[in-house]
């Protein structure tokens, strides 16, 4: 998949400075509740399965990615933004490796769709687990430059 189909430029956070984990996942659902991604009246509903679903096991990986995700009822198609942490020393997220996360991205996907929720992260890990794309994004100025840094793992069609 080309992430760039996932997500919009508008959906890609520079400067993203939560002050923990818990926050992130806050202002991320707050984000795509603010730009009308999520229903206002669903998006509280959602935080919480979010929320329930990094109790259970953290999401944050390797290598500085972290994907809290959870599948939910109130949405028909998968819906994503994603908080680039530039600051130095990353965003603590109880990560397998122990590192710090500086790609916090959050997937809220159909709950009728497990095909399409186990493939979506496989993608997004994939993408993301290119150190060229990590960089990129990590170093973008601007949304545009961080949504065209998401196509740098694809093959050329």
């Amino acid at each position: 998949m080309d992430l760039r189909q996932l997500f919009q430029p508008s959906d890609l956070i520079l400067g993203f400075d939560p002050k923990d984990k818990w926050d992130a996942l806050r202002t991320l659902v707050d984000h795509l509740t603010a730009r009308g991604r999520i229903p206002q009246a669903v998006a509280e509903r959602i935080h919480e399965q979010v929320l329930a679903r990094e109790r259970s096991m953290s999401t944050g990986m390797e290598r500085g990615i972290a994907i809290p995700h959870a599948a939910v009822d109130e949405v028909s198609k998968v819906t994503a933004c994603m908080g680039i942490v530039q600051r130095e020393g990353g965003l603590a997220f109880e990560s397998i490796d122990g590192q710090p996360a500086r790609l916090v991205v959050l997937l809220v996907i159909p709950r009728a769709h497990k095909l399409l929720h186990i493939r979506t992260l496989a993608d997004v890990a994939r993408v993301l687990g290119n150190d060229h794309v990590r960089e990129m994004l990590v170093g973008a100025s601007q949304p545009q430059q961080a949504w065209e840094a998401l196509g740098a793992a694809e093959p050329a069609r």
